[in-house]
């Protein structure tokens, strides 16, 4: 029984496409109370509640590895997503709707993209079989990011922290020019990642096992059969909602390296990642919701470990709120860098 109740506090999860079924379902400013739920009440919420870093005790994680309500519970997040995105053409268009009502109603599928569909594609996309990484792919189609799936594998997770990394961010860098750089040199990080791959079988670039080629055939396959179904209308407005899917990925990433950089050791080389390359966030509400996504130090030092099972590391930098608050703080590059800045230098002179 305990198990499956400490498994069941994920369900605060599935509160976001309750609302955005509201959204869907209504007009007004019920169209925008997913946004409302997560950057206004969650942020609010984490202002007032301490941070959580205790972690569970080592002899409990076969436990946790081996309770299937876990893993149901993100692969229940495949068919709600795929659900909510055909419901979204249904209604996105429809004759009574204002141009508020609709930009409500497309920031909540925007919303269901970046928080349900890039995050729970990131958890398995590291699984290990083969079901699982097509869940994760066919929840980055949603968002039209299936590059992600290679570049973010074979690539973030090499060259986190450094400068051969695009998901990084450097000390200073504006999360708008941000934006325009990792989402460009990630997506030619995935074609070289799949050429270097391909070269190493034997095989020429342009060959049918490529997947960057299959992954543009299906977006593009996809994207053409929404404006042939539903109109040019709805489709403009998918690509819109897709767009702040990946947006809201990208400023994760941007908040997740912040400024932090691992050391060279020889031309091209660097140290190992450790939990000090990666701010984390201890904050509930937050954790909950993204599935443990800002326990971030301990998912870069060791990749493969579930959501379940991640921990708080004491030599891992500290954001000071929750991922949704920094994500707002962050579009005030002022604030931002006034508060990180500060908490960064603190951190690097504590650890020379």
């Amino acid at each position: 029984m305990y198990r499956r109740l400490k498994s069941a506090r994920y369900l605060l999860v599935f509160t976001l496409p309750v609302l955005v079924y509201v959204s869907f379902t209504n007009t007004g400013w019920l169209t925008f109370a997913p946004m409302m739920e997560a950057f206004v009440l969650i942020p609010l919420v984490e202002l007032f509640l301490k941070p959580d870093p205790t972690n569970h005790e080592e002899s409990e994680e076969p436990s946790l590895l081996s309770n299937k309500l876990y893993d149901m519970l993100v692969y229940l997040i495949v068919p709600i997503q795929w659900f909510f995105l055909i419901f979204f053409f249904n209604v996105i268009t429809e004759s009574h709707l204002t141009f508020l009502d609709q930009l409500g109603r497309w920031s909540a599928m925007g919303l269901m993209c970046g928080v349900l569909g890039i995050n729970v594609a990131h958890e398995l996309g590291h699984r290990n079989t083969w079901y699982e990484q097509l869940m994760s792919k066919a929840l980055l189609l949603t968002s039209l990011y299936m590059h992600f799936f290679i570049e973010h594998n074979r690539g973030h997770h090499r060259y986190v922290s450094t400068p051969e990394d695009p998901a990084s961010s450097r000390r200073g860098e504006l999360l708008y020019a941000f934006w325009l750089r990792s989402c460009a040199m990630s997506y030619l990080s995935a074609w070289r990642l799949e050429r270097e791959k391909l070269k190493k079988m034997g095989l020429s670039a342009i060959h049918w096992r490529n997947e960057m080629l299959w992954y543009q055939l299906i977006q593009l396959g996809l994207v053409f059969a929404v404006g042939a179904l539903y109109g040019w209308t709805v489709m403009l407005f998918f690509l819109a909602a897709a767009t702040m899917g990946f947006l809201l990925l990208e400023t994760v990433n941007y908040i997740e390296h912040y400024g932090l950089r691992r050391k060279e050791t020889s031309p091209g080389r660097y140290e190992r990642v450790l939990p000090a390359h990666s701010w984390n966030s201890d904050h509930t509400m937050g954790r909950l919701m993204l599935f443990e996504l800002s326990r971030h130090s301990d998912h870069h030092f060791l990749a493969s470990r579930k959501y379940q099972i991640l921990r708080h590391l004491d030599s891992s930098p500290q954001m000071p709120t929750g991922y949704p608050g920094m994500m707002l703080m962050a579009l005030i590059p002022p604030l931002w860098f006034r508060v990180m800045h500060k908490r960064l230098e603190r951190f690097q002179s504590a650890n020379v």
